[in-house]
């Protein structure tokens, strides 16, 4: 019987799966950055749009959020990374497109409270209705997208390799050689690596 329950789920298990797939597909590479114009909150009680956050040379968005364990492991990176994209002529923007726990972990009550903890100074914004996480592909906290000056995608994927090593110690740099590539001229390489977080919590 417990066989049979299994057998029976499944087919929803991937249903649920082909749905995320057909409805959110990936953003692919060399298209331009959807709802560029959309305003999102952010925590400063300004209001932002993708297009006014970018820079010369383009833009980082990083999918976050407040509890992850994934961002909370990764964040120490974020000044470093925001550094690197000022130098490089590159905006950066983190979004929370957790919807689903807009009125617990991810309100921005408790984004505030975490971008003055974690000293953030780059733009944190609430994605309503997470749509730009759906217009994305978004798939974790983190998810990071990179742009170029015509908000063209130029690398997705993940900031480094720490989660894929057993130390838990970054090895590859990937966002970092992206960013400095991006700032050069230079092609990226690797352009697209393995997003690895929490899922992000769609409605």
């Amino acid at each position: 019987m417990k066989n049979l329950k299994s057998l029976l789920a499944m087919p929803l298990v991937m249903l649920a799966l082909f749905a995320f797939k057909a409805d959110h597909p990936l953003l692919e590479f060399g298209a331009k950055a959807p709802l560029a114009d959309r305003k999102m909150q952010a925590v400063d009680g300004e209001s932002y749009s993708i297009n006014e956050l970018k820079k010369e040379k383009g833009l980082l968005v990083i999918f976050s959020c407040n509890t992850c364990p994934f961002v909370l492991g990764w964040e120490d990176q974020y000044p470093k990374l925001k550094s690197l994209a000022d130098e490089n002529q590159i905006g950066m923007v983190l979004v929370n497109s957790n919807e689903r726990k807009r009125d617990g972990d991810d309100s921005m009550a408790e984004m505030q409270k975490h971008a003055k903890e974690a000293g953030y100074s780059m733009p944190y914004v609430l994605d309503a209705k997470n749509e730009l996480a759906n217009a994305f592909g978004a798939k974790t906290t983190p998810h990071v997208y990179l742009f170029d000056g015509g908000m063209k995608l130029v690398y997705r994927g993940s900031i480094n390799d720490k989660f894929e090593n057993r130390s838990k110690e970054a090895e590859k740099m990937y966002l970092e050689g992206a960013l400095k590539a991006l700032g050069a001229g230079e092609k990226i390489d690797p352009a697209d690596t393995r997003e690895l977080g929490c899922s992000i919590k769609r409605l």
